[in-house]
């Protein structure tokens, strides 16, 4: 099975290797790997043709934003299978995608998460929040419930069907495209109750004070226009990830 790991950049060089590496020492025995860059001008471009042999995709051109740079990403993959590891990000450990790759061995799967650590800037083994994500339930959606999108494999054809991710959102098309997904009938999920991916902390949602209100705006569309919730299941949402603070 192959499968693509997508990752999107623009301007970060201290962490773009780091990120890189993780993918390439893993141990499944087919990893595409597909890298977007922004058109970075602080020698992140440099790291990437280092390494560009062992590339599957390098493309290196302005973009309009995260979530134009993964459709790019997803148009160009080939994988049965498609995941996201952004260039602050780290895989767990170099068996991630063998256990992924296992869990679609049935056909009938179409995707597979597991569990995210945030983790210092400085200090990757520094753990600041523990995600623990829970085998999927239709009614969790209306409770603010989603998988962690970092550690989330979703058959490629299914991409195909939503139409990838919706521009229109800045922060929250991610959380869009997992409402989509998951709604859908018969979208079988398998969750790995594991950490699949390290993620520093630091992301666009919550950098600054607008931010996190335009990602709850955002949320709040998305809930509504999927027809799973509104202010309740937002509500639901940002409480549920107060225990994530406490968890180890």
């Amino acid at each position: 099975m192959k499968i693509s790991v997508i990752t999107a950049v623009f301007n970060n060089r201290a962490h773009i290797a780091e990120a890189l590496e993780s993918v390439l020492a893993q141990d499944h025995a087919d990893v595409e790997r597909v890298v977007i860059d922004g058109g970075s001008t602080d020698g992140t471009l440099d790291i990437l043709r280092a390494r560009q042999d062992r590339l599957g995709v390098l493309v290196s051109e302005p973009d309009r934003g995260l979530y134009d740079a993964l459709n790019k990403g997803l148009r160009l993959a080939r994988g049965d299978v498609v995941g996201f590891l952004h260039s602050d990000d780290l895989f767990a450990d170099a068996a991630v995608l063998s256990r992924v790759a296992a869990a679609f061995a049935d056909p009938a799967v179409c995707a597979v998460y597991g569990d995210l650590q945030y983790v210092r800037k400085g200090d990757t083994r520094r753990v600041v929040r523990h995600w623990k994500s829970a085998p999927f339930r239709a009614r969790l959606l209306a409770r603010g419930w989603m998988p962690p999108h970092p550690s989330l494999y979703v058959r490629r054809e299914w991409y195909e069907r939503i139409g990838g991710f919706d521009t229109r959102y800045r922060i929250a098309a991610d959380y869009f495209s997992i409402l989509q997904l998951f709604s859908q009938p018969g979208f079988k999920s398998v969750y790995l109750p594991q950490v699949l991916v390290k993620m520093r902390v630091g992301g666009a949602s919550n950098r600054s004070l607008a931010n996190i209100v335009r990602k709850s705006r955002e949320d709040l569309d998305a809930l509504r226009r999927s027809g799973v919730g509104g202010m309740g299941a937002l509500a639901w949402k940002n409480l549920g990830k107060l225990g994530q603070f406490f968890r180890r």
